[in-house]
């Protein structure tokens, strides 16, 4: 039903640090913290939702994040997503664990694995899947991953569609001089590496593993919207070195071109999370589930493209 679209003003962060502090001098401080949501998606695998939620709709430039699993899955248990269409942005899977296969209305169709990201720009409109590979579905096992949407600016809605297939192995992965961080370069640049894939809004997805004793100073654009979500353990974020549990997004003020994210030397664990930022937008927004534009009539326009089947089919429908 159309009468379900929303329009939403751009997502903006929190307010600004407090100066007072000494680190504010070169460090954001979270400025929000959200909780997670269970949610069940596409054919019935649970995800744990940030946003959007009634709490946070978006956080411009991204549209929702959402974190599949982590799940034990027995033999024939797996589910996936079937086919569904997409318009207006971009989609971004990268595995933990587990294995999923996709394919889409344009020809294209590959397999991620444990540490792989398919970065799909879905443009001017296509229908995909993603299910759990044959064996995967045979076996059974654990899956663990993350689905982030990205905006498309007005003027690239509407471009072709494109994959971005990267396996584990060609995502730079650096590890600092004392051993107790790393990071894995998924978009952006960090600790001397930058990214192999390339995107349409100036973007970082950053993943860390910082040891009990370490920390890391990562530099984000003052102008950037960002935010931390903690995979595992329980990072100290900010000016304030605020304490951020599993499965929590903490959102990040704009006061400062640089964020420091360390973990006590006395922690019982590492701590794993993603540093996400972007360039926001600030356009305005009209969005009906898989469709994502400017205006309600371009949403209108491309549910009538896709039940017109402007959008093509799977390969295994033709």
């Amino acid at each position: 039903m159309i009468e379900a679209m929303t329009a939403q003003a751009p997502g903006v962060p929190g307010s600004p640090a407090d100066s007072a502090s000494p680190a504010a001098a070169f460090s954001r401080r979270v400025v929000r913290v959200v909780e997670s949501m269970e949610m069940v998606e596409g054919g019935g695998f649970t995800v744990h939702r940030p946003f959007p939620t009634t709490g946070l709709d978006h956080f411009d430039p991204f549209l929702l994040l959402d974190e599949m699993g982590p799940a034990e899955h027995a033999p024939g248990e797996a589910k996936g997503a079937p086919e569904h269409p997409h318009r207006g942005f971009e989609t971004v899977t990268y595995l933990l664990s587990g294995e999923m296969q996709h394919q889409d209305s344009a020809g294209h169709a590959g397999v991620l694995g444990p540490g792989d990201v398919q970065w799909m720009t879905a443009g001017a409109g296509v229908i995909h899947s993603e299910m759990p590979t044959p064996a995967f579905q045979q076996n059974g096992g654990r899956m663990h991953g993350f689905q982030l949407w990205v905006n498309l600016p007005s003027r690239d809605k509407l471009m072709a569609p494109r994959y971005q297939d990267v396996p584990s192995e060609a995502i730079p992965t650096v590890t600092s001089p004392d051993g107790l961080v790393s990071v894995k370069v998924i978009a952006g640049e960090s600790m001397g590496a930058r990214a192999v894939i390339d995107t349409r809004t100036p973007i970082c997805y950053l993943h860390f593993t910082i040891q009990p004793g370490g920390a890391v100073t990562q530099p984000i654009p003052e102008a950037w919207h960002a935010f931390v979500y903690v995979v595992s353990g329980e990072p100290a974020v900010g000016a304030d070195a605020r304490v951020l549990t599993r499965g929590t997004l903490g959102i990040l003020d704009t006061a400062e071109a640089a964020v420091r994210i360390g973990v006590p030397a006395g922690a019982s664990g590492p701590a794993q999370l993603l540093l996400i930022g972007g360039e926001p937008l600030s356009e305005p927004i009209a969005r009906y589930g898989p469709f994502v534009m400017n205006t309600r009539a371009e949403i209108i326009e491309a549910v009538e493209d896709y039940r017109a089947g402007r959008f093509g089919k799977l390969p295994t429908n033709s």
